[in-house]
């Protein structure tokens, strides 16, 4: 997914579970971008994305990942009037907007299963949490949102408590990448938003710098969301989680 993915497990669990617990989990969180990147990933010339893309493949021959994938989509176009879609401005059907937040969703249940409780998975930005970094005081885990105008810096750590993910989008990483709507220039360079599930949060984050401060407002009083938004002068949108955090 051209992206890196990062699971760090808390420091009690790794010293409580098996070693081979612990590499299980990482086994099968590598499987599952993997497997996902294969069918998914538009750069490569055999997957189901590709050739659906060329026209090889119809939809309705597509596995049932893939279609299950595309109703959600579907479903969050709707919702968001537009504002977040799985079609790029040719036509051509683009689920990685969705696709990156649904492994991350898998991998969490696979984690779960595995009787892991107390982690925190990254990939590329889109973080989801479970438990604590310090299970004995609770203590919340923080996710750091970047500068998009000094990488190195951190405009918050945002304390994932009542909220177990957060996702960044934007242009600061990967460049205009988002098609705005109506074809206009996104209004904002960089969009966190902390929801409950991970889904949620990626695709929220999208929808906003695609639809800009009417998304956002929309996310906000439809979702319950949290967001803190970047303007290109660097000014800040923050609702009052993240402005607790700042």
């Amino acid at each position: 997914m051209g992206t890196v993915v990062s699971l760090t497990v808390a420091s009690t669990t790794w010293a409580d579970a098996a070693v081979d617990e612990l590499e299980s989990a990482v086994e099968v969180v590598e499987g599952i971008f993997a497997d996902l990147d294969v069918t998914f990933s538009l750069y490569r010339g055999g997957s189901e994305a590709s050739r659906l893309a060329c026209g090889e493949l119809a939809l309705a021959y597509a596995s049932e990942t893939l279609q299950d994938l595309y109703i959600e989509a579907s479903d969050w176009r709707l919702a968001t009037e537009g504002a977040f879609t799985a079609e790029r401005p040719d036509g051509t059907l683009d689920l990685s907007g969705i696709v990156k937040a649904h492994a991350v969703r898998e991998a969490s249940l696979s984690l779960g299963a595995l009787g892991l409780r107390d982690w925190c998975l990254n990939a590329g930005g889109d973080v989801l949490v479970s438990g604590s970094p310090v299970p004995a005081t609770r203590e919340p885990w923080l996710a750091g949102v970047v500068d998009p105008l000094d990488r190195q810096a951190l405009l918050s750590a945002f304390p994932l408590e009542s909220f177990s993910a957060l996702a960044t989008s934007g242009s600061a990483e990967r460049g205009e990448h988002i098609w705005a709507v109506g074809g206009r220039r996104a209004e904002f360079v960089q969009v966190s938003v902390a929801a409950a599930d991970i889904v949620t949060a990626d695709v929220l984050a999208t929808a906003i710098v695609a639809g800009g401060t009417r998304t956002l407002d929309q996310a906000v009083d439809k979702w319950g969301v949290g967001v803190l938004a970047v303007n290109a002068d660097g000014t800040l949108l923050a609702t009052p989680e993240f402005r607790a955090a700042a």
